[in-house]
């Protein structure tokens, strides 16, 4: 084959992953032309229509967009891969690897560990913010819509969290043509609005956006809460560029998004500056919807509907996503994760999440009631994750790039201004529903922190009371009867006897013929390879360690893993194979590791995590499990 016609392939496959990022990735920045040019007029602090305001707001959004999503996220960040994987933890797992254990190491877990904590309040009002402002549409149609709004959204939110647990590769194949539609139309729209009122280019010289604060001051600050709603959904690209690569999703954005979000944000500032005063007023109160024409505003809004549900579809998939990386790092307690596709591992749904989610988006829909009052609590949770990013990729041009201080130290504090303005601007909305996404992370903080400090308590305290496996052997092999079969006993760590193990010996007093104490180990890369997957070591008398090894995207499928291992015996086979589980009862020592309520939220998640047969995807009816009580 020609080395023409692999670039051709090669082109085509790149090609193909961008339109599919297209349908995917980006719907969550894609719908905020719906709210975000509005919201800075008619938000909490509303603005004067006039040709400084409009040209110093389409200013201020073709810059943020410009310096947080086109440098900050596609330019930079998109470089720091882990194996391809982005995102906070992803981040997180490869500052850690590349830099090892360092005085610092504990502060960049709890800043990636919060800003996972900050997207799980975005995955909440994305979908409510999102539909509700796309169906709020049909009030610009016929004002006597109005008390439908609210059901209409719920009932489509409802719908949307019902199909989840069906898996999403079907209808997903549609998520790109819409998408695409979508982007086209809102273009079109802007476009036509440009030609009738050109003028608004000048907004492309920052010197508007420097002009705006210059005149306003604390209300031009106070603007950057509204004008931060055009870059949300920039965490989301970095944290989704395993599915597509950072080629494809670069070509994407510079290609084909951000031109025809710009042309709509430009058209929608085109329209305002060619209204006149009763017009304009008007206008501005839905000015997404007012770029169409009377006669194609109530198909807009559907379109604009179908791509809210694409874009709230893309971020609850997201946070399935995160926990799942969340649990496998040792954050979050194991839960109930099904797969959705036999073809593609990354979907997945996650019962528990899912329904949380519908719970807290529908509680937001009644208690907000509209996405105006929903924009004020959608900002803090993005530019906090923001925020927090910029301080990881501190560490990241200093720890591991190895950039040297005159470079890095200005480009850092160039984003740390303006992610930390967005930040600062969207807290003075704390009383007015800022509140929701930082209680939000908080609690989840709370539970990630409490759940990785109780894990390791627990795990230091086994390790002390723990017997040496090598020592063991020995000692069992001479004083206990064996029984024909293989006993796999699961332990938590890579050294030391299982309780359960022991716990056998106490009360059955006998041994299998075959014995194998598996550990399965979570390493910090996204996947792992095969030729790597498991180390066997063999203590002789029948007894075996074997590690298995994962990447925090990879599924924990223990038999499929063991059918590839001739190396202890033999193969394995299932219906001669007893799994043997360690359930522990936790105890309070007398000097207790972590304060009692934490100790007791610990507990409360040990109950209601998924078992580990399930998790590990065990054959029911081969798994024994063995109590016993341990002290932290």
């Amino acid at each position: 084959m020609s080395a023409a016609t692999n670039g051709n392939d090669t082109q085509s496959a790149k090609l193909k992953l961008a339109a599919g990022a297209i349908g995917i990735v980006f719907g969550d920045i894609g719908t905020s032309p719906l709210y975000a040019f509005r919201e800075t007029f008619r938000g909490a602090h509303q603005l004067p229509i006039d040709d400084l305001h409009i040209l110093g707001v389409v200013s201020l959004i073709f810059w943020s967009m410009t310096l947080v999503v086109s440098i900050q996220y596609v330019s930079i960040l998109m470089r720091a891969d882990n194996n391809g994987q982005g995102g906070s933890l992803a981040l997180v797992a490869l500052l850690s690897r590349r830099l090892g254990k360092t005085n610092y190491g504990w502060l960049i877990v709890l800043l990636g560990v919060f800003a996972t904590a900050l997207f799980y309040g975005d995955s909440m009002i994305t979908p409510a913010i999102s539909v509700l402002s796309a169906v709020e549409g049909l009030t610009v149609v016929d004002e006597g819509l109005e008390p439908y709004v609210i059901p209409i959204a719920l009932g489509l939110l409802v719908g949307l969290f019902a199909i989840q647990k069906r898996g999403t590769a079907k209808v997903g194949a549609l998520f790109a043509p819409v998408m695409m539609v979508y982007f086209c139309v809102i273009a079109t729209l802007g476009t036509i609005q440009i030609v009738n009122t050109p003028e608004i280019l000048w907004a492309l010289n920052p010197w508007y956006a420097v002009q705006f604060f210059i005149t306003d001051k604390f209300l031009a600050f106070l603007a950057l809460g509204s004008v931060v709603l055009a870059v949300t959904g920039s965490e989301a690209l970095y944290s989704d560029m395993g599915h597509f690569g950072r080629g494809p999703m670069r070509l994407s954005w510079f290609g084909f998004v951000m031109p025809c979000l710009l042309l709509n944000y430009f058209g929608q500032g085109a329209m305002i500056l060619g209204l006149g005063d009763a017009a304009a007023e008007e206008a501005i109160m839905s000015p997404f919807f007012f770029l169409a024409p009377e006669y194609l505003r109530l198909p807009l809004v559907l379109l604009a509907t179908a791509a809210t549900f694409i874009a709230s579809q893309a971020v609850i998939s997201g946070s399935f996503s995160i926990t799942h990386q969340a649990i496998q790092l040792g954050f979050i307690p194991r839960l109930s994760i099904r797969h959705t596709s036999d073809e593609h591992s990354g979907q997945i749904y996650i019962p528990v999440i899912n329904w949380a989610l519908m719970c807290a988006v529908i509680i937001l829909v009644l208690t907000f009631r509209n996405s105006s009052n929903l924009a004020s609590a959608y900002g803090i949770a993005v530019t906090g994750a923001v925020t927090l990013d910029t301080l990881l990729m501190a560490v990241l041009f200093v720890g591991v790039w190895k950039w040297r201080m005159w470079i890095a130290v200005p480009v850092v504090l160039l984003f740390l201004i303006v992610d930390g303005a967005y930040f600062a601007a969207n807290l003075t909305k704390f009383f007015e529903g800022g509140w929701f996404p930082l209680l939000v992370g908080a609690i989840a903080f709370t539970l990630l922190t409490t759940w990785s400090k109780g894990r390791k308590l627990m795990r230091d305290r086994m390790t002390e009371i723990g017997l040496p496996l090598d020592i063991f052997a020995k000692s069992a092999n001479n004083s206990t009867k064996r029984v024909s079969g293989t006993a796999i006993f699961m332990n938590s760590g890579s050294t030391g006897t299982p309780s359960a193990l022991l716990h056998n010996i106490k009360h059955n007093k006998v041994l299998h013929e075959r014995v194998v104490v598996l550990t399965a180990k979570i390493e910090e890369v996204p996947y792992v390879d095969e030729a790597e997957r498991y180390e066997v070591i063999d203590l002789g008398q029948g007894f075996y360690r074997v590690v298995l090894h994962y990447g925090f995207m990879e599924e924990t499928d223990v038999p499929k893993a063991l059918e590839k291992i001739d190396m202890c015996g033999g193969k394995f086979e299932m219906m001669q194979t007893s799994f043997f589980l360690s359930r522990q009862t936790l105890l309070s020592a007398d000097k207790p590791g972590m304060m009692i309520w934490r100790e007791k939220l610990f507990a409360w998640m040990m109950r209601n995590a998924a078992t580990p047969m399930e998790f590990f995807r065990l054959p029911t009816n081969r798994v024994v499990e063995l109590g016993s009580q341990v002290e932290i």
